[in-house]
Formats: structure tokens, sequence, C-alpha cells
């Protein structure tokens, strides 16, 4: 189950050959449309390629956007029963332009509003009814600050989880970083376990970031952090007892073509080998390989399972 913040990624492509004469600005004559699941939907995605039946829980408007989100779960023969259709939300949307292959201009719609009481209390319902009627073997808080995770939900979800011994993973943002207490697995970036814990620290420095991954975990009580810190790898803490054991894995050298979407095919792979109790240095291992292969490929795309497989017989088999 995934439960969060859901868009979709528009992009017109088009060609760019001259100036426009209302303003100094580039004329993009579209040749071609597509729209894509994005956010936590992007995170199904990676759970479907990987294998695994996804169940996405969110709130989307009671509008167009809506409509074609719902299509595009259709397409990728995703479930729609977790979504919440709201009439005072707007389904987010994220418009890229590209002229002759170079992103021109953004637009994004979207409200970012916390869910109010009313939304909140149909998306919990539906979660309990999806926890309690199918299996649901692991559950990924998915943060993009667009309103949906809001306090009550995280703490609802965390311990509906946990009721029926299914684990949770997270994957945050800083607005309520320190709300998703007792979670099993949180995949904080560098930038976010800064700005989350407030601390300053060097990119560079292993000995802070396993100081900070401490501290995250005394104040949140979960029981493992899986930090991604770009080039320098991933950094995975376990709290045994009052005792803390990391284990670093450093990148491998990559053609990187784009970062997009990365940190959802990491905690896609992580959330899958928390379900099948793999070991955490292994989880670790595999996570980092699964984002460095999506980073070799233009825009937003789900992990590849045969190359990944292929990866780990090769890299981590062999380590």
């Amino acid at each position: 189950m995934i439960v969060g913040d859901v868009m979709i990624d528009a992009y017109l492509f088009g060609t760019v050959d001259r100036i426009s004469p209302e303003a100094p600005v580039p004329v993009v004559v579209v040749k071609d449309r597509s729209n894509r699941l994005g956010g936590a939907a992007n995170v199904a995605l990676n759970i479907k390629a990987l294998g695994a039946e996804p169940i996405l829980c969110a709130v989307i408007g009671n509008d167009h956007k809506g409509k074609e989100f719902e299509a595009l779960l259709h397409e990728s023969n995703m479930p729609v029963n977790g979504l919440v259709k709201s009439n005072s939300r707007t389904t987010t949307t994220k418009f890229r332009i590209l002229g002759n292959k170079v992103q021109m201009l953004r637009v994004d719609e979207e409200v970012t509003d916390d869910l109010n009481t009313q939304e909140q209390l149909e998306l919990l319902e539906r979660i309990d009814t999806i926890i309690q009627h199918d299996q649901v073997d692991a559950i990924i808080l998915q943060d993009y600050n667009k309103g949906v995770l809001t306090e009550e939900v995280i703490k609802k979800v965390i311990e509906m989880g946990h009721a029926k011994s299914i684990p949770v993973a997270v994957d945050p943002k800083k607005k309520n970083f320190l709300a998703f207490k007792n979670a099993d697995l949180f995949k904080p970036n560098l930038k976010e376990l800064k700005e989350g814990l407030n601390i300053s620290m060097k990119s560079s420095a292993l000995e802070e970031v396993k100081t900070a991954t401490e501290e995250l975990q005394k104040k949140l009580n979960v029981q493992m952090v899986l930090a991604t810190l770009s080039e320098k790898g991933v950094l995975v803490t376990q709290r045994v007892s009052e005792i803390f054991r990391h284990t670093h894995v450093p990148a491998h050298l990559r053609n990187i073509a784009d970062v997009s979407g990365a940190g959802d095919t990491v905690i896609s792979v992580a959330t899958l080998c928390l379900a099948l109790h793999v070991e955490a240095e292994n989880m670790a291992e595999i996570a980092n390989l699964a984002g460095g292969i999506v980073c070799e490929e233009v825009g937003v795309v789900p992990i590849d399972k045969n190359k990944l497989h292929d990866e780990v017989l090769r890299i981590v088999t062999h380590s």
C-alpha cells in the first residue's frame, strides 16, 4: 500500500524557431503531448515494475485531471479503490513545456493545504477497509508536501499498520518530518536530514551523518534509517536495543542522465526488501543499485527489474 501525494506529470513537446513578438520568450510549436503518473503514483509504478501489486491511497480532485489520473491507473492495471475524490481540491498537475528537447517552463496546478477533516476521515476509512480485507504486506508513506499526509493521517496509518503487524516505510519531506513516529523504515536524503533535524553538517563527513541518523532514531523511535547521500551512496542505521549499527554502501560509477525519480525507486525497492525480511545490509546494497540504474535514464521512469536482477547478481553476490 502506498499512501501519499499523487500527481500527473504532463509534458508538452515541441520545436522552437522564433521569439514571440509579444514578449522576449520563445514560441514552442507543440508536436506531442504526454501524461504520466507522478508523485506517490510513481512509487506505485516502481512497485508494479518489480512484480508486486500496489494499492494507491490518495486524495485527488473531482475534476477533469482527476479522471485523467484514474485513466492512467487503469492503463497501468492498478486499482483505483484507494482514491478519494474531493470537490475542494485540484488534482496536482505539473506541466513541463519542452522546446528542442530543452525544458522551457514548468507550470504547477495544485492545492497544498492540508486535507480538511472530512477528507481525512474518508481517506482513513478507505485505508482501513483495504487493510482489513486485502493482503497488505507493507505500507509506504510517500510525502511531497501537498497536504495528504497530515499529522493525523500519518499517526493513524502507522497505528493501523502495526495493529496488523504490517511494516511501515516513510519517504519524508520537511514539513512533517518529525511526525512519523514509530515507523519501521525512514528514508531521508541528506538535505531532508539536515533540514528536518535543523542541523548543519559537511556533506562529505560520514561520521556526522551517522550521528544525525542516531539522533533521528531517538526522536522518532524508528527501527531503521536509510539515508541517501547522492554520489556518496547510502547509509543504513539499525537500532538494536540501545546499540546503533551503521552500514555504508558507496555509490557505483554511473553515466548519470537524470536523477528525477531516483528516491521513488529507492523507497520502493527498500520496502519490498523490508516485506521480504531481507537483511538491512543487503537491502541498502540493492536499493542503492536500483537508484543508480534509474539515474541512467532520461525522465522519471520505473526500475527495470531484469536490469536490477542482473546487477545484483553481478555486484552483490560477488562482493
